[in-house]
């Protein structure tokens, strides 16, 4: 480990004490768990994280793993490091406002860091935004900053921004509402709030934004949503036919004709009957149908509509939408405008959801292997969008098992495109191809014109070392190009005559040296698909979800068994369960509840991200029984069951070993959520809330069958509160499941899934009526950001429907309460929304106390000093710690130092040992370039934070 002069002893000494706080605390508030974890791994996406000083001698980068901007001089001899300024945490955009100020938008911390290179390079503002802000750019004339975040957060409701517009309730619960916000600065004059003042916060009609770019005028400002869908949605399994005949229509339980039944194969090779499912189902433009694989009309049974808006432009003056563009891809991850022709190009990738099933696809007649997501270059140019595909010479028809297949495809194949580059002259396009290891190379001519040939263009590309190309910056006075592999943690100086790399930088990296072995098993495409293009990053987005519905059954495999504890599962309970809710086909197809039937219908991505005590995986749990065994309660075990993805879906030539699904284990399933933003930052619940939270947790049985005197000839518990079921219980790890299955009603068992990201979901709205449900028809309520909502198929619009299921209906003894249960219903709702996590709210709050501020932040440093010294309990953490590590950040004498807060004896500690009081450090405030920033670090990591970054 590297260590700056004369730090390590000092280092230990602090660490000493620090540790010996934290012993006290945690005997005063209760016995610890496990080791408190030193780095936690948040995986989150880069953006834009490099980018150059206006004259061209600096170039400015993101080390997101150490949470610093690194300041590298550019010399002819390639990059020296000139300083490293901590910022926030997870730090995935770079902007240089100037030669000598830079802003970084800080990914988990909701803030942007305005970084001074005068002087001492120190950060001298913080600024507070949204949720989870991704991306940065300086654009309009006065010049204005311009930041994209996801449409909620604490900040979002501040009292300080009443008078912004655009500001306030994030409206969760309310239909047809944008969700993709970008705040809006004046560099010029950033207020005297607390987080600084915004013009106004924009909202655009997508979900979560990610990328920006700016026109070569700087008047037009163009913002991306992240993961914008492509105009599918899952029909309710009530409303298809039963029976697998998709030819014989039905009168659907809305009063609506409905065109027929699954389209099958009614059963997997085996021959045993598959489960009734639902149907994703794509809007096509041309007729203005929702239709099916077999172009059957679905209209009756879809109440809304998708417009799919992926990129709008902004004046950057008036700082109003100016134009919308549909149809550029299903997930965006970066833009960048002609310097010439101002036409836009859009680097994404395009789902085939609506294609079913995995595996050799003989049985069922088709597959998705190999085929997820193609990648693609949209042009957006005149108002015309124009996508296209950057593997076009990828023959999908052909699987590896084919003799015909031809190997050499990867070769020349682009995978997981990130951000782009275009030289001055607007004639040649750059992208970094994330997940295979190189730099594409496009003549802007041809990519426009679609006349590349990907099989001859490959030869201009660029292949790298260390893995992970994300971010890239253009030299061209010194005929270089400056590239981020995210893998290795590096910056490659490459040069553009020879495509050769001339050196690797490495940056600072604590990570633990599993996340370097495993990291590429999420994904590398070229290794670990057969054409170069799929790997499971694919759907999962830097380890999270892509916001879709898959139908991933595969008719070609076996029934296996299901060996999870379940609840309400037994034969006697499935029966009367099936007569109570009018359940008329056989659950699992079958009716034995301890099968997985292979077949599952669809299925939403679920997150990579949590999952360490969640027990068996997928919806269903299915991955307890699998390649190297089966168990109802090994995560790890249930990881490792993902071999066989490997080959069935991603199309690569074999599962992988067990050894390698370790590897991959190791570095994926410590990834943790982040913060549950719409939770106080104090860690309490609003009115609603609690009132949700002590229904979710009090005596009243909301969930099963209330058999009264009958009880006794059922030996199983019948009837659960719904932290009965969806167990809350920190100190173990779990926040919705408790690693059980259940029966509810449906036609598939399916385990009880976690509760934590649920606000994730927000923003399909429109439902029709089905007997399942007792809320009402929504009838058409038309445009919304979203196609997928909640449950296991993404088919139930609102949390809300979801609990007037016939499972939670208000009974005397069982259910939601007789009296006005729509009312604690929304209660619940609102708690969902704020549900508890693995980390307290706090973690990654931050403020800056400067000579001038203090009246407008003393409140906020009040509030960390006092989240810093409150007990959490969370397993993850290792046990009961506090709520956060309080570090201070402070330049003094031309040196940045790091101090650490202790909580007992409530004084801050730097790596010497030396303490200082919370009044003394707020005084070093008072004098000019002594700026004081204050970080919630997540438990544990403090000591790194402030002594090691």
């Amino acid at each position: 480990m590297q260590m700056h002069p004369k730090q390590g002893r000092g280092h230990s000494l602090a660490r000493l004490l620090l540790s010996l706080a934290g012993w006290v605390l945690a005997l005063v508030a209760g016995p610890a768990l496990a080791q408190t974890p030193t780095f936690i791994q948040f995986e989150s996406g880069p953006v834009r994280p490099m980018a150059m000083s206006p004259d061209h001698t600096r170039l400015f980068v993101a080390n997101a793993p150490n949470n610093t901007l690194e300041v590298f001089n550019v010399t002819g001899a390639g990059l020296q490091l000139a300083a490293r300024v901590p910022v926030g945490l997870e730090p995935v955009a770079v902007a240089a406002r100037s030669n000598t100020e830079v802003w970084v938008v800080n990914h988990l911390s909701d803030s942007v860091s305005i970084v001074d290179l005068s002087g001492t390079p120190r950060v001298v503002r913080t600024l507070l935004v949204g949720d989870e802000p991704r991306d940065i750019v300086f654009a309009g004339s006065p010049e204005r900053a311009f930041i994209t975040t996801a449409h909620r957060g604490q900040q979002r409701s501040d009292p300080s921004l009443a008078g912004v517009p655009g500001a306030g309730d994030p409206q969760l619960t309310t239909p047809g509402v944008g969700r993709a916000d970008v705040w809006v600065f004046n560099p010029a004059s950033l207020g005297n709030t607390v987080g600084g003042l915004p013009l106004r916060i924009m909202s655009f009609f997508a979900d979560t934004p990610r990328a920006l770019a700016v026109s070569p005028d700087r008047s037009t400002v163009y913002v991306a949503a992240f993961k914008s869908g492509n105009q599918t949605t899952t029909l309710l399994q009530a409303l298809v036919c039963q029976g697998f005949n998709p030819k014989l229509p039905c009168l659907g339980q809305n009063g609506k004709i409905m065109p027929g039944g699954n389209p099958g194969p009614k059963t997997n090779f085996e021959g045993k009957q598959a489960p009734e499912v639902g149907l994703i189902v794509k809007y096509n433009k041309a007729s203005g149908q929702w239709e099916d694989e077999l172009k059957r009309n679905w209209n009756n049974a879809v109440r809304l509509s998708l417009p799919d808006l992926d990129v709008f432009a902004v004046d950057a003056n008036a700082l109003t939408q100016k134009a919308a563009y549909p149809g550029v891809g299903t997930v965006l991850f970066n833009m960048v405008a002609n310097p010439v022709t101002g036409k836009v190009y859009v680097s994404n990738t395009d789902a085939v959801n609506d294609v079913r099933f995995e595996g050799p696809g003989v049985y069922g007649g088709h597959t998705v292997q190999g085929k997820l997501a193609q990648t693609r270059i949209t042009v957006i140019s005149a108002g015309n969008v124009t996508p296209r595909h950057l593997n076009k010479h990828i023959d999908y028809s052909k699987l590896p098992t084919n003799p015909a297949f031809d190997w050499t495809m990867k070769d020349h194949s682009l995978a997981t495109p990130l951000e782009m580059a275009v030289t001055a002259d607007g004639r040649t396009l750059y992208v970094a191809a994330f997940g295979s290891s190189r730099i594409g190379v496009f003549d802007t001519a041809e990519l426009e014109n679609d006349t590349f040939n990907p099989r001859t263009a490959s030869a201009r590309y660029i292949d790298l070392t260390g893995g992970g190309p994300s971010g890239i910056v253009l030299d061209e006075a010194r005929g270089r190009l400056y590239v981020t592999t995210r893998f290795d943690n590096a910056v490659k100086v490459v040069d553009l005559t020879s495509r050769s790399t001339l050196s690797s930088v490495a940056m600072r990296n604590l990570e633990p040296a599993s996340v370097a072995e495993g990291r590429p098993f999420l994904y590398d495409a070229k290794r670990f698909s057969a054409n170069g293009e799929a790997s499971c990053s694919s759907c999962h987005i830097f380890g999270d979800v892509d916001d879709l519905a898959w139908d991933l059954g595969n008719p070609d495999d076996r029934v296996t068994n299901n060996p999870i504890v379940k609840n309400l599962a037994s034969p006697t309970e499935i029966a009367l369960g099936k007569l109570l809710f009018g359940v008329t086909s056989p659950i699992n197809g079958s009716d034995n509840a301890n099968e997985f039937h292979p077949m599952k219908g669809p299925m939403t991505t679920q997150t990579l991200r949590g999952m360490r005590n969640s027990g068996a995986m997928h919806w269903r749990g299915d991955r307890a029984t699998g390649l190297f065994g089966s168990s109802g309660t090994d995560s790890n075990l249930s990881f490792k069951n993902f071999a066989v993805a490997f080959q069935g879906l991603l199309g690569g030539t074999a599962p992988l070993t067990e050894a390698e699904m370790q590897k991959f284990a190791d570095f994926q399933i410590p990834v943790m959520m982040p913060p549950n933003p719409n939770r106080k930052l104090d860690n309490s619940l609003n009115a609603a809330q609690q009132r949700g939270r002590n229904f979710y947790t009090g005596s009243r049985p909301v969930d099963g069958i209330d058999l009264g005197l009958l009880g006794s000839f059922i030996p199983n518990q019948t009837a659960f509160n719904c932290e009965g079921c969806h167990r809350l219980d920190p100190a173990n790890g779990l926040f919705g499941t408790g690693g059980r299955a259940s029966f509810e009603g449906i036609t598939q068992i399916v385990k009880i899934p976690q509760l934590r990201s649920l606000y994730t979901k927000v923003g399909m709205f429109g439902s029709p009526k089905v007997n399942f449900f007792g809320a009402p028809d929504t009838g058409f309520v038309g445009d919304q950001v979203r196609g997928f909502g909640f449950v296991h198929d993404g088919a139930v619009d609102t949390l809300f429907r979801f609990f007037t299921a016939k499972v939670f209906n208000p009974q005397l003894t069982l259910g939601f309460p007789i009296i006005n249960p729509d009312a604690t219903r929304r209660d619940v709702v609102d708690f969902m929304m704020a549900f508890d996590s693995d980390l307290a709210p706090i973690v990654g709050q931050q403020i800056t106390l400067t000579a001038t501020n203090a009246s407008a932040v003393s409140g906020r440093i009040d509030l960390l000093l006092q989240r810093a010294k409150t007990p959490f309990v969370s397993k993850e953490l290792g046990g009961v710690v506090t709520e956060c590590s309080l570090v201070a950040r402070v330049v003094e004498s031309g040196a940045s130092r790091g101090l650490l807060y202790d909580p007992v004896q409530q004084v801050f500690v730097a790596s010497d040992g030396s303490r200082r009081s919370d009044a003394a450090v707020r005084a070093l405030a008072t004098t000019p370039g002594q700026e004081v920033t204050y970080t919630c670090a997540p438990p544990g990591s403090g000591a790194r934070i402030a002594y090691d970054s």
